[in-house]
């Protein structure tokens, strides 16, 4: 038998050991964010915040740098990509979680892993090659005269929209199936003990209860879509330019934030390198903000 000194000895060298490695990530986090913030933050100071965010051009050799169509671009590509993809991940997760027979389950659960799995350079290239082709296709055929000719490659704020779409999907359905099944049967089986057949118990008592989960899962998506760069970067077409309005402008290239840095760092001088970390801090604000709005949701559920 051990005594109880050894096992309070124990506890408190487990605790230890714990609370030193959850303040190796939260040091981390720390280390990273003060890194970005001292190689970009007086670059954005000597340019002027308000130039840099909203300037419109985007030009290193001549010292310009403006990233407001890329934070226009990065902001539509996401909000597109939600759009597609969020709807579908939702209906996946209440068709796995409350619809689908255990069998169909097994089945297509190890494949939503699989998705999450794939290399997203994976994704650019089917996004290249099959996405954009499609877009390609229909902007030469039946939007011909409707389009400029810079619209009608392919590479486009929808090419890219529908690949963040299905690498969103993963996170989307797995969050959004956890939150379904946190919900206690007792509701579901309570609703249709009322007579509400099985559809109306899942879209007025399942579904609502586990808002808070799938709304987060949207939000974690969002900031797996702003993140994104690798497939971005191959599906875009890396145009520094706000899309056209109305319909047209999803057919447009743009460049995203992420893809703007991953492109340019290999070549930068001293003060482009400096442009491209005060690019990141625009994107670590994003992160920050939708990491807030998670935290406010889940503090509001409980």
């Amino acid at each position: 038998m051990f005594s109880k000194t050894n096992n309070n000895l124990e506890e408190r060298i487990v605790k230890v050991i714990l609370l030193i490695l959850a303040l190796t990530s939260v040091v981390s986090l720390g280390l990273i964010g003060i890194f970005i913030f001292k190689e970009g933050l007086p670059f954005m100071v000597n340019y002027g915040i308000s130039d840099f965010i909203f300037g419109m051009e985007w030009d290193p050799l001549n010292h310009v740098y403006g990233i407001f169509p890329m934070i226009i671009g990065t902001i539509i590509v996401t909000i597109l990509a939600l759009l597609l993809g969020a709807p579908i991940g939702i209906a996946v997760a209440i068709f796995l979680s409350l619809i689908a027979p255990a069998k169909v389950t097994r089945v297509i659960r190890p494949m939503i892993d699989l998705l999450a799995g794939i290399p997203s350079v994976i994704y650019g290239l089917f996004g290249m090659v099959v996405v954009r082709a499609m877009i390609r296709n229909l902007a030469h055929g039946p939007l011909s005269e409707s389009l400029p000719s810079t619209y009608q490659t392919g590479y486009s704020v929808l090419a890219g929209s529908i690949i963040l779409a299905i690498m969103i999907l993963p996170t989307v359905i797995t969050i959004s199936s956890d939150a379904i099944h946190a919900v206690p049967s007792e509701y579901h089986e309570a609703a249709l003990g009322l007579g509400a057949s099985k559809w109306q118990s899942i879209a007025t008592v399942v579904v609502p209860a586990a808002k808070s989960g799938i709304i987060t899962s949207i939000i974690l998506g969002t900031g797996r879509a702003l993140g994104e760069t690798m497939a971005i970067i191959m599906v875009v077409g890396n145009t520094v330019a706000i899309p056209a309005l109305g319909w047209k402008g999803i057919f447009a290239p743009v460049r995203t934030l992420t893809g703007n840095v991953a492109l340019e760092m290999g070549y930068a001088g001293p003060e482009h390198r400096q442009a491209l970390f005060a690019t990141g801090i625009i994107l670590f604000i994003f992160i920050m903000i939708l990491n807030s709005i998670t935290l406010a949701l889940v503090k509001k559920e409980d």
